[in-house]
């Protein structure tokens, strides 16, 4: 029996199974295709994501498969030059989301993950030590938790009746990969030409050969589980440009749409959602898969934790405290942005005012910082400054921080060299690393790179005072639960 079942072999659910399995949970995903999406919609992974795989151990795989672009214009398409930003990833990662998939599906494997295609999940049923989950063909798994990680039309969200609200698709459009008879020069020169009025127009080149082509629909279909044809894609293209380009051999042609919906509750009892079941939104700036890693990195340790006995009473419920409020962010920043390219005059004149707001450095920063997902904090709270916001990656002695991160446990950055985190050893790692210059304060990282405390108060001699460590001891037991031994150790070993 597994410990975890996971419902979507998407990126979301692969990352959340391998997470679970770098904590030695049994896991086992389970997939209602019977074969790998060959749809890409997603074309890029953001700065905070970049550093997700990096805390990894998989940075250098991603950044081998992908192209590197600047930051600029990735708010609404605004152009304006890139901010300097804190991480050692100030970058957008031009990376299909295929080669995504098979990146943490080649990881999750490797960890030892179960991924079984063609399972489809029916019924769900639960009670206070597991659920139940059937299957289409009438067979029963059993697990303590269920992850729906299922996508929009999520069914794992609809069985156990977790309201979707929001506003339904007002606009659709057009997505595919095809050939086009037309040269490349005149490809990009009409492309370039329509996206003055029309920036959710465009045809570009893919590796392999043929060109990603999108373009606004007709109106909004009845039934989207109804491909698109290629004449339809043909029309719509001849409709907002006056050529189709002599499109093609499609390799495959989808529809998507702008609908807003924010899941109501991202837990009921032990099934939960993560990813697209928990939130859609317009694909402006690329945010949707990007959110979704996020999710499942925020929920992975927390689960593991569960699974494994020592999770503290309030941790699971932590995951929706801190990430609904994020998709939330997201959802009113991609609202915004789907505003700013209509072509009508009143979202054309804020376009124009916000153009000129974003020669600012603070006004540009800021919203940059929502697109990569650097920005977040979660709220934790009264503290430092430094409550709550992931870590970026330092050098620690002669390694980096983030090669620290690769088994996904805590870490204790200890700076005065005086902190014995007995009784946590199972759970954090402590690292000593007494910089020679200004003293930086002494961190308590989660698994998923977030501060939980911050050890600012020295005294003379460079230890922390009685206060700071009492800090520290109820951190620990806040995420990290109580101590192996029987009682709290002393943290601080004194001259």
């Amino acid at each position: 029996m597994p410990e975890v079942i996971v419902a979507g072999a998407g990126p979301t659910g692969i990352l959340l199974a391998a997470e679970l399995r770098l904590h030695g949970v049994d896991v086992e995903v389970l997939d209602r295709e019977r074969e790998p999406s060959p749809v890409v919609r997603s074309l890029g992974l953001h700065a905070r994501s970049i550093e997700i795989m990096d805390q990894r151990g998989l940075a250098g795989q991603f950044t081998a498969a992908g192209i590197r672009h600047p930051l600029d214009g990735f708010f609404a398409g605004i152009i304006r030059p890139a901010p300097d930003l804190d991480s050692t990833h100030p970058y957008v990662l031009g990376i299909p989301q295929t080669e995504t998939e098979r990146l943490l599906t080649a990881r999750a494997v490797e960890l030892g993950v179960a991924i079984r295609r063609g399972c489809e999940v029916t019924t769900i049923s639960q009670d206070a030590s597991g659920v139940t989950v059937t299957l289409a063909d009438g067979s029963a798994l059993r697990c303590r938790y269920l992850v729906g990680c299922d996508g929009g039309h999520s069914t794992v969200r609809r069985l156990i009746g977790v309201g979707f609200p929001g506003e339904p698709s007002r606009r659709e459009f057009l997505l595919g990969e095809v050939e086009l008879s037309a040269p490349l020069e005149e490809v990009a020169g009409v492309v370039a030409r329509v996206r003055e009025t029309h920036r959710d127009f465009g045809a570009g080149p893919v590796s392999g050969g043929g060109y990603r082509v999108v373009v606004p629909a007709a109106g909004v279909a009845e039934d989207r589980a109804v491909p698109p044809s290629l004449d339809e894609l043909k029309e719509q293209l001849r409709q907002y440009s006056g050529t189709d380009f002599g499109a093609h051999s499609p390799r495959w042609i989808s529809r998507f749409g702008d609908a807003t919906r924010l899941a109501e509750s991202y837990r009921a009892g032990r099934v939960f959602l993560a990813g697209d079941a928990a939130h859609v939104h317009p694909p402006f700036a690329g945010q949707g898969l990007n959110l979704g890693l996020q999710d499942a990195l925020n929920l992975g340790w927390k689960l593991a934790a569960a699974v494994n006995g020592w999770a503290p009473e309030e941790l699971l419920d932590t995951y929706f405290t801190e990430r609904h409020p994020v998709a939330a962010d997201v959802l009113n920043t991609t609202r915004v942005q789907s505003e700013l390219v209509s072509t009508d005059p009143g979202p054309q004149a804020l376009r124009r005012l916000l153009t000129e707001l974003m020669e600012y450095d603070v006004v540009n920063r800021h919203l940059i910082g929502k697109i990569t997902g650097l920005d977040i904090r979660y709220d934790l709270g009264p503290g430092p400054a430094l409550l709550g916001r992931r870590q970026r990656d330092v050098q620690v002695g002669t390694k980096r921080l983030y090669d620290y991160m690769h088994t996904g446990r805590g870490i204790l950055l200890d700076r005065t060299g005086r902190l014995l985190p007995e009784g946590w050893e199972d759970r954090v790692d402590h690292i000593v690393d007494s910089p020679a210059g200004p003293a930086a304060p002494s961190l308590l990282l989660r698994p998923d790179g977030h501060i939980v405390w911050v050890g600012e108060d020295q005294e003379e001699d460079g230890s922390l005072s009685a206060g700071s460590e009492a800090d520290l001891v109820e951190a620990l037991t806040t995420w990290f639960g109580p101590p192996s031994l029987p009682s709290i150790a002393q943290l601080a070993q004194l001259d």
